[in-house]
């Protein structure tokens, strides 16, 4: 909830006609998710070990380090959240729906969208980017910092990932940050919001978490030297989708 306020709050800001912050451009918006995860971690990282994205949590599951049982639970709780600060959001900037006409920069506040449509190199983009999340997130947790540090670098992160790789898509790299806000766009009395574009929902979704299962299986193998069969499948399978992406934009 407070990653989706701080995150979609601050697109509505850069987005919405008559805010304050309108026009304000995308880095901007990069440093208000970084600094939307950061305080996320701060607030809860003693709670719950600060899992605000499905695709940690599963990649974290999958190679041993957080418990599957947990699993539905968190994961229910990240949607829940995400889902409950888009509408806070909602209502924060509810005299600027009305005076802005562009339903997609409305639906922008809430999901992401691709700056040009191609399937296979729009799912390249977000497994990219989720990707050198959990490797980075694996990797700064090996190392010692400053007590209360690591938030804040976890936060820079972000900012890196959106500056670097955020272009193509967004970079959603987190199922329940994208789904959920789509979600309460969907049912929300937004004056001409439009359509939810749910034809590109599934990739903000399945490529997150396939770059995230990577980024896991790849530090373990990698960094650590314990490569495994599912390594090997998953990078078996993450050559093929870039194999595909490159041949589908040659025929284009």
């Amino acid at each position: 909830m407070i990653l989706i306020i701080f995150g979609c709050g601050v697109v509505a800001g850069v987005l919405l006609n008559k805010s304050k912050s309108q026009n304000s451009g995308w880095i901007v918006i990069t440093f208000g998710w970084g600094l939307g995860v950061a305080i996320a971690i701060y607030a809860v990282g003693k709670v719950s070990g600060a899992h605000i994205n499905p695709a940690v949590t599963l990649a974290l599951a999958a190679i041993g380090d957080f418990p599957w049982a947990d699993v539905p639970l968190y994961i229910t709780a990240q949607f829940a959240g995400a889902i409950t600060g888009a509408v806070i959001i909602y209502f924060h900037y509810l005299s600027h729906w009305k005076v802005t006409e562009d339903e997609s920069l409305k639906l922008a506040v809430f999901c992401t969208a691709p700056a040009i449509r191609s399937t296979y190199s729009n799912f390249v983009t977000e497994m990219t980017g989720t990707f050198v999340l959990v490797l980075a997130i694996l990797a700064i947790g090996a190392n010692e910092f400053t007590q209360g540090l690591n938030p804040l670098i976890i936060g820079l992160l972000i900012v890196a990932i959106g500056i670097s790789l955020g272009g193509p898509t967004g970079y959603a790299i987190n199922p329940a940050r994208d789904l959920g806000p789509r979600i309460a766009h969907y049912f929300l009395p937004i004056h001409g919001k439009g359509n939810s574009n749910w034809g590109y929902a599934w990739i903000p979704v399945f490529a997150p978490i396939t770059g995230g299962l990577y980024g896991g299986f790849f530090y373990k193998a990698v960094f650590k030297g314990e490569p495994s069969v599912t390594f090997w499948i998953l990078s078996a399978g993450v050559l093929s989708i870039l194999i595909i992406a490159f041949l589908k934009e040659r025929r284009k």
